[in-house]
């Protein structure tokens, strides 16, 4: 199975395993901008050069080699389940994405049939009930990820320990694992333990969010979109990521951790 969704810079100065809507263009670019002293051009997610990807077939062997002689500083990032859902459904459901299209083509079409959502028109722009459609949304999810129709989970929307797992299972062990709820804090802790060909200084530089802008900006705040029932369907889904990574399932509006994370537990619970 190898090493999916992992990224590593091409001076092995540091691995760090994606888990897609939690910070993953911002920490790529700085990867990016730590080897070569610039920022890349673009999405990061489009680059197939300056930064060693899993999807790369040319990547595959270094990162294997890093990974399991454990040569580089490892880590991740997490984001509250809540926030991070709600996250996706705007720019995944409601947003038209970077090559002027719906995310996965017939996607939007069968959510609206299927689960009575509504996006705000052909190009995201008309009024809607958010919090109905997302509400709806949810069941979606819990559909796909519970039972597995009308189709797999999305790796947007399926769990971060699922992502966070596979590093684990497959040889790699985390340095560090922190939150995108403090992330000036949690990526500076990564760049003080590895050495990079250029420093990246984290107060000057840019936040690149790839997914701002393509769909309608949310009306309300988080916690407005969950009621007692939607509460339980993210808990069901999200059971795993709110214990290990430590949020608060009981209060929506609560995007910050309530707790350390503790790394021996996390890689106990997902190395199965």
């Amino acid at each position: 199975m190898g090493f999916p969704g992992t990224w590593m810079t091409e001076s092995e100065s540091m691995v760090y395993r994606v888990v897609p809507k939690c910070a993953c263009s911002t920490i790529g670019q700085i990867m990016f901008r730590s080897d070569h002293g610039r920022f890349y051009d673009g999405d990061i997610h489009d680059a197939t050069e300056g930064l060693h990807k899993w999807a790369q077939e040319h990547s595959q062997p270094v990162i294997s080699a890093n990974v399991a002689a454990r040569r580089s500083y490892a880590f991740t990032c997490v984001r509250n389940p809540y926030a991070r859902v709600l996250s996706s459904f705007f720019d995944k459901i409601c947003g038209i994405q970077r090559n002027g299209r719906r995310y996965r083509g017939n996607l939007v079409p069968l959510l609206i049939q299927k689960y009575g959502i509504e996006v705000g028109g052909e190009e995201g722009t008309e009024e809607f009930d958010q919090i109905r459609s997302f509400r709806r949304f949810l069941l979606f999810v819990r559909d796909t990820v519970r039972w597995r129709r009308p189709m797999e989970p999305d790796i947007h929307w399926s769990s971060m320990s699922g992502h966070v797992s596979t590093f684990i299972v497959n040889g790699g062990r985390y340095d560090r694992i922190f939150w995108t709820e403090r992330f000036s804090e949690g990526m500076q802790s990564v760049l003080d333990q590895v050495q990079t060909p250029h420093p990246v200084d984290l107060a000057t530089m840019p936040r690149f969010n790839e997914s701002e802008g393509h769909g309608p900006r949310r009306a309300h705040p988080v916690e407005d979109y969950f009621d007692d029932l939607s509460m339980h369907l993210v808990y069901e889904i999200y059971k795993r990521d709110f214990e290990l990574f430590r949020y608060d399932v009981d209060n929506p509006a609560n995007k910050m951790p309530l707790a350390e994370i503790d790394l021996d537990e996390v890689h106990a619970k997902l190395g199965d």
